[in-house]
């Protein structure tokens, strides 16, 4: 009933209206920063919900969305780094060092989306491995994070965490990882405390997610509606502002259990609905 009243009845069954652009949007913009996988929710939802998937183009392009957001929670880490790089003095010292481990802590991720993203979404989109996926690194973040009940703050990461979290940031291509999970969980096994590692997360994503834009975007339909693009993008980028704010203030009082519960159930509903099907 859910997924009828989102579509009208003169519509295809698989048309992509602004209202379901729209809501695609809140999907990504709230699991993109929440450590619950938004490449696993832009799949099963529309799967389970019997709407055509709109493919890995229009996953990207609702990216660009939370790039938006991500610029608009951290504008001032950017403007400083931007500022700075060019000073000679021990602020534009610590821009130059920001720069360089984020640059280099993207790599792992650009070579493994060069190499692989086809293989990916030809072979790892099967529901069954992304259910896995939600339940195996769901219970890793909570067991890292459980290890770990303190942590230091660092508004700069040392070089072998920020390698470590790259690194891990790789892993991500896989459906049901969540990159923003496995991310806040490398940096909370490399000493960090909840807050350090989730700001750093999103640092770290804002290159690699700017540059698949750019080479996803191309991939778009021609025939996709401006207005229906607009609202899926706008909606990502006021619910990610929005998610960023909330999970930062919960991550200043409380850890990830919440999410790891989140993760088993939405896996379990993934396995209940294939074994009704």
């Amino acid at each position: 009933m859910f997924a009828a009243a989102l579509a009208p009845a003169a519509q295809a069954a698989d048309s992509l209206t602004p209202l379901r652009a729209a809501v695609l949007g809140a999907i990504q913009g709230i699991t993109e920063f929440l450590p619950i996988s938004s490449s696993a929710h832009l799949y099963a939802v529309p799967e389970m919900l019997g709407w055509k998937y709109e493919g890995v183009a229009f996953d990207v392009a609702l990216h660009w969305g939370t790039l938006l957001a991500r610029l608009a929670a951290f504008w001032r880490d950017w403007l400083g780094i931007a500022q700075g790089v060019l000073k000679a003095t021990p602020a534009g010292g610590t821009a130059r060092s920001t720069l360089l481990r984020l640059a280099a802590a993207s790599v792992p991720a650009v070579i493994a989306g060069l190499l692989l993203q086809d293989e990916a979404s030809a072979h790892l989109r099967a529901l069954p491995l992304q259910a896995t996926m939600l339940v195996v690194f769901g219970v890793l973040l909570w067991w890292v994070d459980r290890r770990r009940p303190g942590g230091r703050h660092a508004e700069l990461p040392g070089w072998g965490t920020s390698l470590l979290v790259g690194a891990a940031q790789a892993v991500a291509l896989v459906p049901g990882v969540s990159r923003s999970g496995i991310t806040m969980t490398a940096g909370r096994a490399a000493g960090l405390d909840r807050v350090s590692a989730a700001r750093f997360s999103f640092l770290l994503a804002t290159p690699v997610t700017f540059g698949a834009g750019l080479l996803e975007l191309r991939h778009l339909p021609h025939d996709l509606p401006v207005a229906t693009l607009a609202a899926g993008m706008a909606t990502s980028a006021l619910v990610g502002l929005l998610a960023i704010r909330g999970l930062l203030h919960w991550l200043g009082r409380a850890g990830f259990g919440a999410f790891c519960a989140y993760r088993v159930a939405f896996a379990a509903v993934i396995v209940a609905w294939l074994a009704l099907r």
